[in-house]
């Protein structure tokens, strides 16, 4: 296969999404802080216990404001 072969190959395979962020990144522990109002510790377990899923994260934030 060619380098052209090769790299059109790539391009055509879908990115796989991550199942789960690394702990503790910061693009993802920021959006929360900002969209939901939360502490930062709050904010980071959020996204340690489930990852980009972002409906659980909304749904476990709300909670969080309930209390």
């Amino acid at each position: 296969m060619s380098k052209s072969d090769e790299s059109a190959a790539k391009a055509e395979r879908p990115k796989k999404a991550r199942s789960r962020p690394i702990k503790g990144e910061d693009a993802e522990v920021r959006h929360v802080i900002e969209k939901h109002d939360l502490s930062p510790a709050q904010a980071r377990e959020l996204v340690r216990r489930y990852g980009n899923d972002w409906r659980k994260i909304d749904e476990a934030a709300k909670s969080y404001k309930d209390h």
